[in-house]
C-alpha cells in the first residue's frame, strides 16, 4: 500500500513538472541581454529619475557593463521622455478631489554600431489611487510608493524589450 501511495506521488510530480515545463513557466530573474548591447551607455534627460535608476540596476544585475562614455563599442540607450502626469479623476461633492489617476511615461531607443538597434519606442502605465484630505501624510506616501513601483515595472517591460533585440 505505501509502495503503491509512493509511486503515484512520484508519478503526480512528474506530471506535474512535464505540465510546468511545456507551458513555457520559468521563474522570474535575470533576463540575458544580446551581445550588441551588454557593454551600454544610458543618456537620459533626468539621470536621478525613479526609472532612469530602476533600469540601470536591472541592467547591471542582467550582466550590462554599463559605461560613462559612448564609444565604438558601446551601445547607447537614450531616455528622451521621462514624465509623470497626475489627473485628476473625480471629486466629491464639496468639489474637493477623490481620485486621480498617475501617468508614468518614457520614451526609449537604442543606437548601436553605427545603426539604430530599437526605434523609439514610448511606455507608459498607469495607476489611480483615492484620496482623503483628513489623512494627507499616509496619501502622500501612497503616491510616492505607486510611483516607485510605476518606475520598477516600467524598467522590467524595458528590460524584456532589450533582451528580445538581435
Amino acid at each position: 500500500m505505501n509502495r503503491t501511495v509512493g509511486t503515484l506521488r512520484r508519478a503526480v510530480l512528474l506530471g506535474l513538472l512535464v505540465v510546468l515545463s511545456g507551458c513555457g513557466f520559468h521563474l522570474q530573474g535575470r533576463l540575458p541581454l544580446p551581445e550588441s548591447i551588454r557593454t551600454l551607455h544610458v543618456e537620459a534627460v533626468d539621470e536621478q529619475s525613479d526609472f532612469t535608476q530602476a533600469l540601470r540596476a536591472s541592467l547591471a544585475s542582467s550582466g550590462a557593463h554599463l559605461v560613462e562614455m559612448s564609444g565604438p563599442t558601446a551601445a547607447t540607450l537614450q531616455i528622451s521622455t521621462d514624465r509623470i502626469t497626475e489627473r485628476v479623476l473625480t471629486v466629491s461633492a464639496r468639489n474637493l478631489p477623490t481620485d486621480y489617476e498617475l501617468t508614468y511615461e518614457v520614451v526609449v531607443c537604442v543606437r548601436g554600431a553605427g545603426r539604430e538597434l530599437m526605434a523609439p519606442e514610448t511606455v507608459s502605465l498607469s495607476r489611480i489611487y483615492s484620496f482623503d484630505e483628513t489623512k494627507l501624510l499616509a496619501k502622500d506616501r501612497e503616491k510616492e510608493i505607486l510611483l516607485d513601483a510605476l518606475a520598477r515595472d516600467m524598467a522590467g517591460v524595458v528590460m524584456r524589450r532589450l533582451s528580445s533585440l538581435q
